[in-house]
């Protein structure tokens, strides 16, 4: 029997509306939402399991994000013709859903929560990944599951000083930023973000809009539960983390962290002094009581964990001062070279601290640009940046499978804050490499910094060095203290409640990423700390700017050289020739590679060589080949052959057109190939170009 449809609607200020739908599909999950906005349309369900997963202290929560092709009519490529492994973009929707909905689960549920989310249609003027974070909260605020509250992902975007919510992927093209703010009624929870160069001030305004529509959008949600009428969510029991220890090991622990922690040791001496009294905590447990057997060493752990945590932020609260002894403003020691490596096209390191990214830039042609072919995408990339995080980075031993969706955003957040400055006639498709070589504290930003330098390294004129830094919030619940702390630890990251990494110019900002744990930011904190990201931005900057103060003026001598120009398309034929025999003619002469790409009724030409000269040559050919007449003027042309109703003359080597049988002074019943010879000179006057076809028109009617 068919339930009956429940149903709420979300107006947008631009007269668009939101629809969540509930009631008649996926009736078996716990949670169902269908969601609409013009013709895009996502279902996303939730499931909660019986059983508690044992040995962990987090909460095991599953996103999985899938676009069908078959939203937009199409059928997949490849052999098996089905989806196959998710795309980067569906990698990133995950995480963003992840990102905002993690803070509002109660911290000691442990048990496997699954979110499957579905693109059903896809409406080109909506882009859907906002929308399934929308449909994910709905889902799992309308089920028994324990979640907090409801939370909501907008989109926004600003074009002639109006800000457009959830816009479409073509509206973004014309846009000086984009921001994907997620958050509670109360709360910002996340923001990623691309700009050119917007300030601070900026940034808070389009925050503080969004979060106005966040709210109306949970209001939405709220509404639907009231229609399903649940009144308060089942608690479903779960492992309680209890603190374990008595006075005696809780006093033991604290002199000894207190004494680790004053004499601010680098990561890997502390880690170890950590680990070895986690040992000593358990011989002594063991020692005293016969209740703790080797079944409860991870309730040992945890306990331990837990009270380490706290000491070490009661001391930061007490003495101003961080895990490595610097004060809560202070950058690590900064040091970078350029031209690190010889033989690339460009190279740089750049060391923050116990941070350190080696980033490597490649130079190439248009052959190489990314192809993007996805449900909501079809683009071509010039630029584009892998981010790499090495086991040995820190420390560890792990397998090394494939790239990890860690990696995939991280090289998306470094990439988006570094393309808005690449000046947009640069004819090279560029690919930077970044190797986290050493990770403690925002291996994203010190990817940025290493990756400027080598753009700057390889001659590539840049509008403005960027430069990037994790900025970090910790509270103290039992006060309502805050500590916001410049250039944060790995440690401070794990210890603290945000982590805000934010790349600019000396003029703005260029991307943003923020997290948080739990509820607790507002405009107000949000300002505070942008202040001090754009303190420490240009600290780092001039740290920078030392090493290398101006991009080269030249390519490196082992880089390839390109000359790109633009013809009309109707010349396209002429240069390529029959069967590609002038191209191949022209490349074979200069040792060069020539890619012809027909764009806006114009022919982009790109000629790649190593050599300038052959490059110059290569030019000269191509502009010789091309024949530009003038309208109404006569031109003397040789008889090539003759075809059907068609003349085929030449004006000089490799400069070809034709004629047309009606463009011909032909008297009644006579026969092309009688009335024209191949060979003959002939005279024909240009009239211009045919509007449908884009080929030039020639007449021998007025000889």
């Amino acid at each position: 029997m068919r339930k009956k449809l429940i149903k709420e609607t979300i107006f947008l200020n631009d007269g668009k509306y939101i629809t969540l739908e509930t009631g008649q599909l996926a009736k078996q999950a716990d949670g169902s939402i269908l969601i609409r906005m013009g013709n895009t349309i996502l279902l996303a369900t939730v499931v909660i399991s019986k059983e508690e997963k044992e040995g962990v202290n987090f909460i095991p929560l599953t996103i999985d994000y899938r676009e069908k092709y078959s939203a937009i009519g199409k059928i997949p490529g490849g052999y098996l013709k089905r989806e196959g492994r998710h795309t980067e973009e569906e990698i990133m929707t995950m995480r963003l859903i992840d990102r905002v909905l993690r803070p509002i689960f109660p911290k000691d549920l442990y048990k496997d929560i699954q979110i499957l989310i579905s693109l059903l249609s896809y409406d080109k003027r909506i882009l859907p990944d906002v929308l399934a974070g929308l449909a994910a909260s709905s889902a799992l605020y309308i089920s028994e599951i324990p979640f907090k509250k409801p939370v909501a992902i907008v989109r926004i975007i600003r074009i002639n000083n109006s800000f457009i919510l959830n816009p479409g992927i073509e509206q973004l093209k014309t846009s000086n930023f984009e921001l994907i703010i997620g958050g509670s009624n109360s709360s910002i929870l996340m923001i990623e973000g691309e700009m050119k160069e917007i300030s601070e001030l900026e940034l808070l305004k389009a925050i503080k809009y969004a979060h106005k529509h966040i709210k109306s959008q949970i209001s939405a949600q709220k509404r639907l539960r009231k229609q399903i009428k649940i009144k308060t969510n089942k608690r479903i029991n779960s492992i309680q983390n209890k603190n374990i220890f008595n006075k005696k090991i809780i006093k033991f622990i604290t002199k000894r962290i207190k004494k680790i922690f004053l004499n601010s040791y680098s990561k890997s001496k502390r880690s170890e002094k950590l680990e070895n009294l986690l040992k000593q905590v358990k011989n002594k447990m063991h020692q005293c009581s016969e209740k703790i057997s080797l079944e409860n060493e991870n309730e040992i752990k945890n306990s331990y964990n837990e009270l380490k945590n706290k000491i070490i932020l009661d001391i930061m609260f007490k003495t101003n001062k961080r895990l490595d002894g610097r004060k809560f403003n202070k950058i690590r020691d900064i040091w970078c070279k350029v031209d690190f490596l010889p033989v690339v096209h460009g190279s740089a390191l750049f060391t923050r601290g116990e941070t350190q990214a080696l980033s490597t830039l490649t130079l190439g042609s248009y052959s190489d640009v990314k192809k993007i072919d996805s449900v909501i995408e079809q683009d071509k990339q010039k630029f584009y940046l892998h981010y790499n995080f090495h086991p040995f980075s820190t420390g560890e031993i792990r397998l090394v499978r494939g790239i990890s969706r860690r990696e995939i955003g991280h090289g998306n957040l470094a990439k988006r804050a570094l393309k808005n400055i690449i000046p947009n006639n640069n004819p090279y498709t560029i690919r930077i490499v970044a190797d986290v070589l050493e990770s403690n504290g925002s291996s994203s930003m010190a990817t940025v910094c290493a990756s400027t330098l080598a753009l700057m390294d390889a001659g590539i004129p840049i509008l403005r060095p960027v430069a990037g830094l994790a900025v970090g919030l910790i509270l103290k619940k039992s006060t309502g203290e805050k500590i916001v702390l410049s250039d944060i630890l790995g440690e401070e990251d794990s210890l603290g409640d945000m982590d805000f990494k934010i790349a600019g110019t000396n003029l703005g900002i260029t991307a943003c990423q923020m997290d948080v744990k739990v509820e607790c930011l507002n405009i107000e904190i949000l300002a505070k700390i942008l202040v001090k990201a754009k303190i420490g931005r240009l600290f780092i900057l001039r740290k920078m700017l030392k090493t290398i103060p101006n991009h080269r003026q030249f390519l490196k001598p082992h880089s390839p050289k390109i000359y790109a120009f633009t013809i009309p398309k109707y010349f396209i034929g002429s240069v390529i020739g029959t069967g590609g025999k002038q191209i191949n003619e022209i490349q074979n002469e200069t040792n060069t590679s020539i890619f012809i790409e027909e764009k806006n009724n114009l022919g982009r030409i790109e000629i790649i060589g190593k050599k300038n000269e052959e490059i110059k040559k290569a030019g000269i050919l191509i502009k010789s080949s091309i024949f530009f007449p003038k309208i109404g003027y006569i031109y003397k042309a040789k008889i090539k052959s003759i075809k059907d109703f068609l003349v085929f003359i030449e004006f000089s080597k490799g400069i070809e057109s034709i004629l047309h049988i009606y463009e011909i002074n032909l008297k009644k019943f006579e026969i092309l190939e009688y009335f024209l010879k191949i060979g003959d000179i002939i005279y024909v006057k240009y009239l211009g170009v045919d509007n449908k076809n884009g080929k030039m028109i020639f007449s021998n009617k007025y000889f």
